[in-house]
């Protein structure tokens, strides 16, 4: 998409005025709907979908905050940036999109909350309705991580890092974030290295 035409200034003309359309109506209306973002299950075809050195976000996704990591472009490690405190569906995809355009992100990994026997509940579908709705907005490969055990492991290295509480409480949504990329990061290496590249 044109910069004209893309989602800044879909975003722009979505949130002006006040009007009460919602933003997928609006982008139909502006013609910009055709652009969607393709959700795949497999890592594998997850990575054969991301254009070439470009950085991959992850997200931490929870009832009230967004934990957001980012990898570098050789897709080699995740480093946690930040946690966004979630509104509607609106404030936090403009917030996200925001990040992307900013560090031009080539694909998105949702660490999707399984429970421990392995199925899905309500928070599983609740994060693949947010991929769906996201989908519609951007134009890159998006793919879930399983995310069991990520806000313990986060948890745990923090305590063993000295962290207060206090301190524990601001960062423990962006470091889980960066467990959850940082599994798919290493997944899509062993990938790569298997198909000899």
């Amino acid at each position: 998409m044109q910069e004209s035409t893309g989602w800044t200034g879909c975003l722009r003309w979505c949130f002006a005025g006040g009007q009460a359309m919602s933003i997928f109506a609006r982008m139909k209306t502006k013609g910009m709907a055709d652009s969607v973002g393709e959700i795949v299950e497999d890592i594998e075809a997850f990575l054969d979908l991301l254009a070439p050195m470009t950085a991959v976000i992850g997200l931490d996704l929870g009832t009230k905050t967004i934990g957001v990591a980012v990898s570098d472009r050789l897709l080699g490690s995740a480093t946690p940036l930040e946690t966004i405190k979630r509104t509607k569906f609106t404030g936090d995809a403009e917030a996200l999109l925001t990040l992307m355009k900013a560090r031009e992100i080539g694909g998105l990994v949702l660490g999707l909350p399984r429970n421990m026997d392995g199925s899905e509940g309500p928070r599983a579908q609740s994060t693949r309705a947010f991929a769906r709705n996201l989908a519609r907005l951007v134009d890159v490969p998006i793919t879930f991580w399983d995310e069991r055990l990520s806000t313990v492991a986060a948890e745990k290295a923090l305590l063993e890092a000295d962290t207060t509480r206090k301190r524990r409480a601001e960062v423990i949504d962006h470091v889980a974030a960066g467990y959850i990329l940082q599994g798919a990061l290493d997944r899509m290496r062993h990938i790569r290295q298997a198909n000899g590249g």
